[in-house]
């Protein structure tokens, strides 16, 4: 690229002086194009070694994710064959044991669900949601999963609101929000999920959480496919990548919009911005009832004198 802007210099330079516009023009026309082309090379060689690092780290951090319960797995029931153990222990392999399998299931399932996104869903009609129970639900399952309590880790203020989507997309959406706000979180794990009014038939959903947040640099690449920030060999965190790739995904797919900002008062932590279109179930009720009172008059007009 250096040497084509060199050799477009030096070609301006000499038919200037010679006063030849028609090889002027021409040969600026082409070493223009030659630039544009370079730079678009440019672009696509780069996007393409940052996707093959993102998926060096993908493969990394799979490797390790499925090797880790295996692992476990083998260890206690060699355990169990080789030695005699009383029932409480037994017991607390077998919960062990359970819990690895569980931990398996759950990186499958989100492996099989990236190659199905387009078809999540869709064996079920897209219905009217109620949003507090769902979330209270994804709660407790995220909860059950880090072994914490729903009461003292996740603060709700959610105000009663309907989302008019498949129920499967919106656990999918919300599972991996949560998931993530509670994985990342701080210690003690401090997460606050809020569901606000946002415009005339959009809700905007707040997940935060107290952890170390996310650099500002990061904050558009972490909706990637594969993308992890840092390296996996100094990795704390266990993960694939793929959850909030999914999210975007299916927010998208919604007409929603999902985005990672700080806290407003400067405090640790970072906040996942929500805006879904739905409605408070006030406002609908509100919506019917004047809906409905046309009709009503029109009934009692009817039967008065004409």
């Amino acid at each position: 690229m250096v040497l084509n802007v060199v050799l477009m210099v030096c070609w301006i330079v000499l038919f200037v002086g010679r006063d030849a516009p028609g090889a002027l023009t021409i040969g600026v026309i082409a070493f223009a194009l030659i630039l544009v082309g370079l730079s678009f090379w440019l672009v696509l060689t780069i996007k393409e070694i940052r996707l093959n690092h993102r998926q060096a780290n993908f493969v990394d951090s799979v490797t390790h994710e499925l090797k880790s319960p295996i692992a476990a797995l083998q260890l206690y029931l060699e355990t169990l064959q080789m030695r005699s153990i009383d029932d409480a222990k037994r017991a607390e392999f077998h919960a062990i044991m359970e819990q690895e399998l569980h931990r398996l299931d759950r990186l499958i399932n989100q492996l099989l669900e990236v190659g199905r996104l387009d078809a999540v869903g869709h064996h079920e009609e897209a219905n009217d949601v109620q949003l507090t129970p769902l979330i209270e639900q994804c709660v407790n399952t995220t909860c059950v999963h880090y072994k914490c309590a729903p009461d003292t880790t996740v603060k709700l203020d959610l105000q009663p609101a309907i989302i008019k989507a498949r129920r499967m997309v919106l656990e999918m959406i919300f599972t991996n929000l949560i998931d993530n706000a509670v994985k990342y979180a701080g210690s003690p794990p401090e997460v606050s999920i809020t569901v606000r009014p946002w415009s005339l038939g959009r809700l905007r959903i707040l997940i935060a959480n107290n952890g170390l947040g996310i650099p500002h640099e990061d904050r558009k690449k972490v909706f990637n496919i594969f993308y992890r920030g840092g390296s996996e060999l100094h990795r704390r965190r266990k993960g694939t990548g793929l959850g909030l790739y999914i999210v975007y995904t299916l927010v998208k797919k919604l007409k929603g919009k999902v985005s990672v900002r700080d806290h407003y008062d400067g405090s640790p932590g970072c906040v996942f911005v929500l805006e879904l279109p739905g409605e408070l179930i006030e406002t609908l009720e509100n919506i019917e009832s004047m809906n409905r009172k046309p009709v009503e008059t029109r009934k009692m007009s009817s039967t008065g004198p004409v």
